[in-house]
């Protein structure tokens, strides 16, 4: 049963199709996050006040580093999700909106790849 009005037939509108997949993305990477984020919890109460070498030495054990990465992209990918729904909803310019959309990928591309490079040196430099 198709639940639209005559005229949002005419116009075309109703459902994207993408609405699941976003939603599904969204609940994925933060359920992803749980874990990793309470693992820096532990993390960081475990070296609280340690010399900076011990800190460097444990943020470069593999496992480690391969958490941080993980922490870093599921992050990034949530933040841009996030910021996707909220510039959807509330921009009503539809050239504002397409601007503030590439604008949410480009800095979410900066700040990850950034991140992740620091991550990387810490963890090749120990």
């Amino acid at each position: 049963m198709d639940m639209r009005t005559p005229l949002g037939k005419v116009r075309g509108l109703g459902s994207a199709k993408s609405g699941t997949e976003h939603f599904w993305k969204v609940r994925t990477t933060s359920i992803a996050l749980v874990p990793l984020l309470l693992f820096y919890v532990v993390f960081l109460v475990m070296y609280a006040g340690k010399p900076f070498a011990d800190v460097i030495s444990a943020l470069s054990n593999p496992f480690v580093a391969t958490i941080n990465a993980l922490t870093i992209i599921a992050s990034i990918v949530h933040m841009k999700l996030g910021m996707e729904e909220i510039i959807q909803d509330y921009i009503h310019s539809e050239v504002m909106k397409l601007t503030l959309l590439m604008l949410n990928s480009f800095f979410s591309l900066l700040v990850g790849g950034l991140c992740l490079f620091a991550a990387l040196k810490i963890a090749f430099a120990g």
